[in-house]
């Protein structure tokens, strides 16, 4: 399979993703601005869900701009993300209903870091396709995002048990250095076109 395939693929499936979670965002019950207002908690939830996709999307375009070889063990890594990634719409839907219960907390966080975590396989499985000296393997040497983010939700989980809603808050700060995406693939990929 190429690589072009794999990434078509992905695509269609965040973008469902996407899809069916804007549709699990209900209206107001009334048509007034108090109605909307009601619906604060929903759209930050809606918002977080809706970023970390984008991110995710984002990071993995990256990551395969620079990949050269795809296998099997790849296209498997590629599966369970995007089986992680495709369970955002649930999460984002019982946390909406329960903002401040103590299973749809975790649950949400616990789905989002096995979606960080299929990611980490993702990019180790590429890493160790591609080669130790390969383009993939030189932009995430040393790589410590990832780890930060991870560390960043274990602890948030962890708290989360006592206080849920920190959960949430700790996801967000783990998404922030994620924003940008990674520069050293850009500049990679950009030696790579001169």
């Amino acid at each position: 399979m190429t690589k072009t395939r794999l990434e078509a693929f992905t695509d269609a499936v965040i973008a469902i993703i996407m899809t069916i979670l804007i549709l699990g965002l209900e209206p107001p019950k009334a048509a007034t601005f108090a109605g909307l207002w009601e619906l604060r908690y929903s759209f930050l939830v809606y918002i977080l869900s809706f970023v970390s996709l984008a991110i995710y999307w984002n990071n993995h375009h990256h990551l395969f701009q620079i990949a050269k070889v795809i296998n099997g063990r790849v296209l498997w890594a590629n599966f369970l993300f995007i089986f992680f990634l495709s369970l955002i719409p649930f999460v984002t839907q019982w946390v909406d209903g329960n903002l401040f219960e103590l299973a749809p907390e975790v649950t949400y966080g616990v789905v989002l870091m096995m979606a960080d975590i299929s990611y980490a396989i993702l990019l180790h499985e590429l890493k160790k396709a591609n080669g130790p000296d390969s383009k993939i393997a030189r932009a995430h040497d040393g790589y410590m995002k990832l780890r930060l983010t991870l560390s960043i939700n274990t602890v948030g989980i962890v708290i989360g048990i006592f206080a849920p809603i920190s959960i949430l808050i700790f996801y967000i700060i783990g998404l922030i250095p994620w924003i940008i995406p990674e520069k050293r693939i850009e500049k990679i990929f950009n030696e790579e076109q001169e």
